[in-house]
């Protein structure tokens, strides 16, 4: 029997929540066990109400959802916050994980990609929206084929260059091997010598990088 995932909405607007609400009563893995609209209502509620995880909104009265995840991953560390917003500029998405949020999702997110980030999040890994990402691994390529006297020590091989771009366009590993004509073991190296390269550990960590090194404006 899989264990039960508990869910708290956070936005200041009822038709979101009950949007929500709805999208994930199906599963039955997920348990909506309360709402907030506020910052002061959700660590007023969570004094008697247990969640393993927060969809939050940014914008919320009174204290931004930026600062409640701060607060929150202070108060009860176990919890884990999934922004869900229609802000997706770069100080946002940076300040939100330094502040502790393990995911990042536009409010247009489909449904079957909200529940992966749940599951992903669930599981203690960071989960950034693909639309994002792949914009942040488009860059980044771009980025990559240009010197720089200051990171030539990074740089990336031309093959590698073409195996991040595949990557950031969706491709898996397989069908990245089948369109370069290299085995799937050769494509996890070089997806391995780039997060090497790079000093990055996740899909995450390259949003991070990307924004750090002013590669990005979304």
């Amino acid at each position: 029997m899989k264990q039960s995932i508990r869910i708290i909405l956070v936005d200041d607007h009822h038709v979101i929540r009950e949007g929500l609400r709805v999208l994930l009563m199906h599963l039955p893995e997920l348990h909506i066990t309360g709402e907030a609209s506020s910052g002061e209502e959700l660590l007023e509620l969570m004094k008697t109400q247990p969640a393993d995880i927060l969809i939050m909104d940014i914008c919320l009265p009174g204290i931004s959802g930026i600062l409640l995840t701060e607060k929150i991953r202070k108060l009860y560390p176990e919890v884990k916050v999934i922004m869900l917003t229609a802000m997706i500029s770069e100080e946002y998405i940076l300040n939100s994980l330094k502040a502790g949020a393990y995911g990042y999702l536009p409010k247009d997110v489909r449904q079957e990609e909200l529940i992966e980030a749940i599951m992903t999040v669930f599981e203690g890994k960071e989960y950034i929206a693909r639309a994002i990402s792949a914009k942040v691994l488009q860059k980044l390529v771009r980025y990559s084929r240009t010197p720089a006297s200051d990171r030539q020590e990074n740089m990336l091989s031309l093959r590698e260059s073409e195996v991040l771009e595949l990557f950031a366009e969706g491709y898996s590993y397989k069908e990245i091997a089948e369109r370069l004509s290299i085995s799937v073991r050769t494509v996890e190296t070089h997806k391995e010598h780039i997060m090497d390269k790079l000093g990055l550990h996740s899909v995450a960590d390259i949003v991070k990088y990307a924004i750090k090194q002013g590669i990005i404006s979304i």
